[in-house]
């Protein structure tokens, strides 16, 4: 609020810049009021769950400090989550929690800024909100407040959470504020971005580069540092927020690096906002040649132009990932040591075989689940070239509606083959150069990464049925997501029955590598993929567009 209130014009312009805030604020609240509550309630109950995980899983002080010693002594697990400052329950929840909360709650923050900014421009809805009585400042303002809104029910829920849980006030505290804290900041930075750029998918996509550059930073910054004091550590807000050290002796004074480039970002955003027209931007496309190339002439030309970039984002992502997760996992025996609870919970999401295997196999899986989120991404762009009004001229012409809906299904559909393949290789690659067996490792590994493309086409066609049958509805196939996200992730540690864990695509798959496998779960979960498309096409046949 406070880096709100000190970016506002003098009290002399302020009534007239800020007009129809109110309106606009409550507006955008009602337009997420589901949105907003899932987010905070996730990320608020999965961080307060991490406590009871962590208590069941080390009950003993002696196991607790043997697990943050071989953390702090391995470099690509400080990557992956950053150092261990305190060996308590809530020590090891800061540390699983306030660098990935700070990343979930960035995401929200831009999703939320975008929306209620740039996107309106983008539709023309703001230029009719604008011919009212609605200030300069007033979209944008009330933009910032809904972020701020949101990052404040995180952090209260955060911090509620794990006190109710019986950790120490103070580090709750702690650990709410540097997630909330850190969503607020990316809000500034998503609210310049919509100024700068002429599209909402730009806007999020350059906001969410930044928010990958300053993870990547202070991955880096720990891998070479186990105190946290690598000045990579110290230039990413998400080093921030692991900075802050709940639960071990906290640095309140980490807060005002917060405060001041988030009020930096907010002023910075209200001078550009000033000085442009509503649906210009400083960074306007470039326009195009004369004469389209000759891969413009069909819609799959058109599809692949508009997510090709997406792709090879996406493929970059999980050749990074890929080569981080191989190379820990001969380290697996280690980083478990003998806690019976924790080898249960690998097993329970890699399979009984080896340990080694199984810690493969969860990774594989983990790269699935996180496939999904771009295959859901890729067939909603249909939806937005439909509410975009840029489908429309595409149907006038001589191309039918399931060739244009084809185009872009085929990129979601391929496109997941692909990321998960240089994922696997990447994987395998690492994998096999560090327990110097390439040629034995590769071919299993990549196998396994593989075989999680039949769960992620399965969510991708429930996408198409959504988008076909309910196209309004098409925002709650990021809640099916999300659930398949759950339920892997969290539904191991806290011992999820197996009619929920079942609930998943992904629970339905054999454990790869290691484990026997049929042929029976790839073909009914293909069977229901197609399925679930045919219908979902049959719907967009029948309904009408727009």
């Amino acid at each position: 609020m406070t880096a709100v209130a000190t970016a506002l014009p003098a009290p002399a312009a302020r009534s007239r810049h800020l007009a129809g805030t109110g309106a606009l604020l409550r507006l955008a609240l009602r337009r997420d009021r589901v949105m907003i509550p899932a987010w905070a309630l996730v990320l608020g109950l999965v961080v307060a769950g991490m406590g009871s995980s962590f208590e069941a899983l080390y009950d003993t002080a002696a196991e607790r400090a043997r697990l943050a010693a071989s953390m702090n002594a391995n470099g690509s697990m400080r990557a992956l989550y950053g150092p261990v400052f305190s060996d308590s329950v809530g020590g090891l929840v800061s540390w699983r929690m306030a660098g990935y909360g700070a990343v979930l709650a960035a995401v929200m923050s831009l999703l939320i800024v975008v929306r209620h900014t740039r996107e309106e421009e983008e539709t023309g809805r703001q230029e009719l909100l604008s011919a009212a009585r609605v200030g300069r400042r007033a979209p944008l303002t009330a933009a910032l407040l809904t972020a701020l809104i949101a990052n404040a029910a995180v952090a209260v829920l955060t911090a509620g959470g794990l006190a109710k849980s019986g950790q120490p006030a103070a580090g709750s505290l702690a650990l709410g504020l540097a997630i909330g804290c850190a969503g607020m900041l990316f809000a500034g930075l998503a609210a310049i971005t919509a100024q700068l750029t002429e599209s909402a998918r730009m806007a999020k996509g350059l906001t969410g580069a930044v928010l990958g550059l300053t993870f990547a930073l202070r991955a880096a910054g720990d891998a070479a540092d186990a105190g946290s004091t690598s000045p990579l550590t110290w230039i990413s807000p998400i080093g921030w927020s692991e900075n802050l050290r709940a639960y071990a002796d906290e640095r309140w004074w980490i807060l005002l690096l917060f405060l001041a480039a988030t009020t930096l970002t907010v002023a910075a955003s209200y001078a550009l906002t000033a000085r442009r027209d509503i649906g210009m931007s400083f960074l306007p496309a470039r326009p195009g040649p004369a004469v389209a190339p000759r891969s413009l002439s069909g819609p799959f030309g058109l599809a692949w132009r508009l997510q090709r970039t997406t792709l090879l984002g996406w493929t970059l992502g999980f050749v990074c990932a890929g080569g981080i997760f191989g190379g820990i996992a001969q380290g697996a025996a280690d980083i478990v040591g003998g806690n019976r609870q924790t080898r249960e919970i690998v097993e329970r999401m890699g399979g009984a075989q080896g340990l080694t295997d199984a810690f493969l196999a969860t990774m594989a899986g983990m790269l699935g689940m996180t496939a999904a989120i771009y295959a859901t991404g890729a067939v909603l762009r249909l939806r937005s070239e439909e509410t975009g009004g840029r489908a429309e001229p595409v149907l006038a012409g001589a191309v039918g509606r399931l060739r244009w809906a084809g185009s872009h299904l085929a990129i979601a559909y391929a496109g997941t083959v692909v990321i998960m393949a240089f994922g696997g290789l990447a994987l395998g690659l690492s994998y096999g150069i560090s327990v110097h067996d390439v040629g034995g490792q590769l071919g299993p590994v990549l196998a396994a990464a593989l075989s999680q493309v039949p769960a992620i086409w399965t969510l991708t066609g429930l996408t198409v049925l959504l988008f076909g049958l309910l196209p309004k509805a098409t925002t709650a196939a990021w809640a099916l997501v999300g659930g398949a996200l759950a339920i892997g992730w969290i539904g191991p540690s806290l011992t999820f029955p197996q009619w929920a864990m079942d609930l998943s695509p992904f629970g339905h798959l054999p454990k790869l590598p290691g484990a026997d496998a049929t042929a029976a779960p790839f073909i009914w979960l293909l069977a229901l993929s197609a399925l679930f498309a045919a219908v979902g096409l049959v719907g967009v046949r029948r309904r009408d567009i727009g």
